[in-house]
């Protein structure tokens, strides 16, 4: 385990494209922001770009699910925090946390599932060993803190009516 946790980014501005027509962060750069993050933390965690370039494998995110909590403003700053939620043989189950670099205001959470992917054959593989000790360690680490609570969420009308034609 080479990073703290949870794993933090540096904080991060926005590019002018990313900002739409209601003068905010557009909602498809979150989940540029988000990506990033998670690639941030899979080098800390020795599996990423380095790792996939030897052989050791890749990842491919099959599910998200995203909140969108409050607007990060055109010359916002934000610092994004990954945490390993769990993982099996083959998968990574990844909380995220984008704030405000400054006031720590939650703007939005992203709820990731990952797949571990043979570069050579495009298919799930188990992790090879040297991957399952490092997502071991990096669960460990974490088991000190506090849970997290906004863990699989789904999307649904919170009232009971039937919709209106």
């Amino acid at each position: 385990m080479s990073h703290a946790v949870p794993f933090t980014t540096p904080p991060t501005g926005l590019e002018p494209g990313w900002i739409d027509y209601n003068g905010h962060l557009n909602m498809a750069y979150y989940n540029v922001l988000f990506d990033r993050a998670v690639d941030l933390a899979l080098d800390a965690a020795g599996l990423g770009e380095s790792w996939r370039t030897a052989g050791g494998g890749t990842f491919f995110t099959v599910e998200v699910h995203l909140r969108y909590l409050a607007e990060v403003p055109p010359d916002g700053i934000v610092r994004t925090s990954v945490r390993l939620v769990g993982h099996d043989a083959k998968r990574v189950h990844l909380f995220l946390e984008m704030r405000d670099a400054v006031s720590g205001l939650l703007h939005a959470t992203s709820e990731q599932l990952l797949l571990h992917v043979d570069p050579a054959t495009r298919r799930v593989a188990r992790f090879p060993d040297e991957a399952a000790v490092s997502l071991a360690a990096w669960e460990l680490a974490e088991s000190g803190l506090a849970p997290v609570e906004d863990i699989g969420r789904r999307i649904a009308l919170s009232s009971a009516r039937p919709a209106s034609a």
